[in-house]
Protein backbone atom coordinates (compact mmCIF):
# COMPACT_ATOMS: atom_id res chain seq x y z
CA UNK A 1 0.00 0.00 0.00
CA UNK A 2 3.31 2.35 0.77
CA UNK A 3 4.51 1.49 -2.10
CA UNK A 4 1.27 1.95 -4.51
CA UNK A 5 0.68 5.59 -2.67
CA UNK A 6 4.27 6.49 -3.20
CA UNK A 7 4.56 5.64 -7.10
CA UNK A 8 1.29 7.77 -6.88
CA UNK A 9 2.74 11.00 -5.03
CA UNK A 10 5.75 10.50 -7.93
CA UNK A 11 3.04 10.19 -11.01
CA UNK A 12 1.52 13.42 -9.67
CA UNK A 13 4.65 15.52 -9.04
CA UNK A 14 5.83 14.44 -12.51
CA UNK A 15 3.10 15.46 -13.89
CA UNK A 16 2.39 18.91 -11.98
CA UNK A 17 6.49 19.57 -13.12
CA UNK A 18 4.87 19.18 -16.97
CA UNK A 19 2.26 21.15 -16.55
CA UNK A 20 4.39 24.32 -15.08
CA UNK A 21 6.64 23.74 -17.66
CA UNK A 22 4.41 23.97 -20.49
CA UNK A 23 2.43 26.56 -18.99
CA UNK A 24 5.95 28.84 -18.12
CA UNK A 25 6.69 28.37 -21.71
CA UNK A 26 6.92 31.92 -22.82
CA UNK A 27 4.12 33.41 -25.70
CA UNK A 28 5.46 34.85 -28.67
CA UNK A 29 5.23 38.79 -29.13
CA UNK A 30 0.95 39.79 -31.07
CA UNK A 31 1.64 38.11 -34.50
CA UNK A 32 1.60 40.61 -37.10
CA UNK A 33 -1.23 39.40 -39.46
CA UNK A 34 -4.76 40.22 -39.17
CA UNK A 35 -6.94 36.94 -39.66
CA UNK A 36 -7.59 38.51 -43.70
CA UNK A 37 -4.02 38.07 -44.11
CA UNK A 38 -4.20 34.00 -43.55
CA UNK A 39 -5.34 31.95 -46.28
CA UNK A 40 -6.88 28.23 -45.74
CA UNK A 41 -4.95 25.34 -47.10
CA UNK A 42 -8.45 24.23 -48.75
CA UNK A 43 -7.74 27.71 -50.97
CA UNK A 44 -4.49 27.03 -51.70
CA UNK A 45 -5.00 23.29 -52.57
CA UNK A 46 -7.56 24.86 -55.15
CA UNK A 47 -6.25 27.47 -56.79
CA UNK A 48 -3.26 24.94 -57.16
CA UNK A 49 -5.26 22.24 -58.72
CA UNK A 50 -7.39 24.98 -60.53
CA UNK A 51 -6.19 24.51 -64.14
CA UNK A 52 -7.83 27.91 -65.31
CA UNK A 53 -6.91 30.45 -62.59
CA UNK A 54 -3.90 32.53 -61.94
CA UNK A 55 -1.84 30.55 -59.66
CA UNK A 56 -0.11 32.82 -56.76
CA UNK A 57 3.53 33.01 -55.95
CA UNK A 58 4.57 30.81 -53.44
CA UNK A 59 7.22 30.22 -50.80
CA UNK A 60 8.48 27.96 -48.47
CA UNK A 61 10.42 30.11 -45.86
CA UNK A 62 10.87 26.93 -43.67
CA UNK A 63 12.88 23.34 -43.47
CA UNK A 64 9.62 21.35 -44.09
CA UNK A 65 8.47 19.46 -47.41
CA UNK A 66 7.35 21.54 -50.90
CA UNK A 67 3.90 22.61 -51.47
CA UNK A 68 3.27 22.20 -55.50
CA UNK A 69 4.52 24.84 -56.72
CA UNK A 70 6.59 26.28 -53.86
CA UNK A 71 9.78 28.13 -53.98
CA UNK A 72 11.86 27.15 -51.37
CA UNK A 73 13.89 29.81 -49.64
CA UNK A 74 15.21 27.95 -45.92
CA UNK A 75 14.11 28.61 -43.32
CA UNK A 76 13.81 32.57 -43.21
CA UNK A 77 14.32 32.66 -39.16
CA UNK A 78 18.23 32.38 -40.47
CA UNK A 79 19.80 35.81 -41.93
CA UNK A 80 20.76 34.70 -45.15
CA UNK A 81 17.42 32.58 -46.17
CA UNK A 82 15.46 36.00 -45.27
CA UNK A 83 18.24 37.56 -47.07
CA UNK A 84 17.37 35.08 -50.13
CA UNK A 85 13.71 35.58 -49.72
CA UNK A 86 13.50 39.37 -49.93
CA UNK A 87 15.73 38.95 -53.05
CA UNK A 88 13.38 36.54 -54.65
CA UNK A 89 10.73 39.31 -53.36
CA UNK A 90 12.15 42.04 -55.72
CA UNK A 91 11.60 39.93 -58.90
CA UNK A 92 7.75 39.75 -58.36
CA UNK A 93 5.17 42.38 -59.24
CA UNK A 94 3.57 44.07 -56.22
CA UNK A 95 0.15 43.39 -57.22
CA UNK A 96 0.85 39.42 -57.56
CA UNK A 97 -0.72 37.07 -54.89
CA UNK A 98 1.94 36.03 -52.73
CA UNK A 99 1.74 32.98 -50.19
CA UNK A 100 4.45 32.03 -47.64
CA UNK A 101 4.35 28.91 -45.54
CA UNK A 102 6.43 26.91 -42.79
CA UNK A 103 5.00 24.22 -41.31
CA UNK A 104 7.84 23.04 -39.03
CA UNK A 105 5.97 23.82 -36.26
CA UNK A 106 2.88 25.21 -34.42
CA UNK A 107 2.65 29.23 -34.90
CA UNK A 108 3.61 30.07 -31.35
CA UNK A 109 6.79 29.14 -31.84
CA UNK A 110 7.73 28.88 -35.41
CA UNK A 111 11.20 31.02 -36.03
CA UNK A 112 10.39 31.84 -39.56
CA UNK A 113 6.68 33.30 -40.22
CA UNK A 114 6.75 36.38 -38.28
CA UNK A 115 10.35 38.00 -39.98
CA UNK A 116 9.14 36.29 -43.88
CA UNK A 117 5.68 37.77 -42.80
CA UNK A 118 7.60 40.74 -42.04
CA UNK A 119 9.62 41.23 -45.21
CA UNK A 120 7.07 40.61 -47.02
CA UNK A 121 4.59 43.71 -46.34
CA UNK A 122 7.89 46.05 -45.99
CA UNK A 123 8.08 44.88 -49.71
CA UNK A 124 4.69 46.46 -50.63
CA UNK A 125 2.93 43.05 -51.61
CA UNK A 126 -1.58 44.51 -50.80
CA UNK A 127 -1.78 40.66 -51.30
CA UNK A 128 0.57 38.89 -49.42
CA UNK A 129 -0.95 35.81 -47.35
CA UNK A 130 0.58 33.50 -44.39
CA UNK A 131 -0.97 29.86 -45.16
CA UNK A 132 -2.51 29.16 -41.86
CA UNK A 133 -0.49 26.07 -41.01
CA UNK A 134 -1.27 26.82 -37.34
CA UNK A 135 -0.36 22.85 -36.34
CA UNK A 136 2.17 21.67 -39.04
CA UNK A 137 2.50 20.84 -42.35
CA UNK A 138 2.20 17.02 -42.01
CA UNK A 139 -1.29 17.89 -39.74
CA UNK A 140 -2.60 20.69 -41.98
CA UNK A 141 -2.00 19.97 -45.52
CA UNK A 142 -0.46 16.47 -46.03
CA UNK A 143 -2.90 14.33 -44.12
CA UNK A 144 -5.93 15.99 -46.26
CA UNK A 145 -4.25 14.90 -49.13
CA UNK A 146 -2.87 18.64 -50.42
CA UNK A 147 -0.58 18.44 -53.60
CA UNK A 148 3.29 18.61 -52.30
CA UNK A 149 5.95 17.60 -54.71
Amino acid sequence: MLKRTLILLVLLLVAAASQAQFSARPQLVKDPWASSQLMAPSTLAALIRNKKTTKPVIFNIGVVENIKGARNTGGAGKKENLQRFKKALSSIPKTSTVVIYCGCCPFDRCPNIRPAFAALQAAGFKNGKLLNLPTNIKVDWMNKGYPVE
